[in-house]
């Protein structure tokens, strides 16, 4: 069972270059033998650290602040509470010991992401764990996110804020005070337009 309580995305091929990138991040926060593995999802590593996850996740935004250059490798960096099988009744268990951190009047939505697995449909797995959860959805502002990200036998679950995951692909575009508007930046294989 996998115990890592970061996941980080990273392009197809670069997982050297994002493994030594995230290594440096994590000394440079005060972690110095945190442990970066392969999932067997490509493209997708999972982190342990010895520091808080969603703390991690605030120095990451404050560093992006400062040189946004700093995160050339790695896309997105994801806090995971629990991590459990990827059967039905494992991930309703899992969910059921979370749901309390979706609090009476927050608002929530559901994101399930699933690679090398084909047990159930997305659709279906949302179906299934969404009704455990009573308070009311929001899918484009929920106050909390239930998160499922399924890789092969193993589904990490948690319940996040939507400022405590970091994406380095996305900059905030609009005055402070005001809602900013993210855009993606243009990959390698863009046609160069944003």
């Amino acid at each position: 069972m996998y115990d890592f309580n970061l996941l980080v995305s990273c392009p197809w091929g670069m997982y050297e270059s994002a493994r030594t990138e995230i290594l440096s991040v994590l000394k440079t926060l005060g972690d110095e033998k945190p442990v970066v593995r392969r999932t067997t999802a490509q493209g997708i590593m999972g982190v342990k650290t010895s520091l808080d996850s969603r703390r991690v996740v605030q120095e990451l935004r404050r560093l992006h602040a400062e040189d946004p250059l700093i995160f050339l490798n790695t896309l997105k960096w994801l806090p995971v509470d629990l991590w459990t099988y990827s059967d039905m009744e494992s991930m309703k268990e899992a969910v059921l010991r979370l749901r309390d951190k979706i609090h009476k009047s927050e608002k929530w939505r559901m994101t399930v992401e699933k690679r090398r697995y084909t047990s159930y449909h997305k659709i279906e797995v949302i179906k299934e764990l969404a009704e455990l959860i009573d308070e009311k959805v929001d899918l484009k502002e929920p106050d909390k996110i239930l998160r499922v990200d399924i890789i092969g036998k193993y589904a990490g679950v948690s319940v996040l804020s939507p400022q405590e995951i970091f994406s380095a692909t996305r900059l905030p575009t609009a005055k402070e005070g005001e809602k900013a508007e993210e855009f993606r930046l243009p990959s390698s294989s863009s046609s160069g337009r944003v």
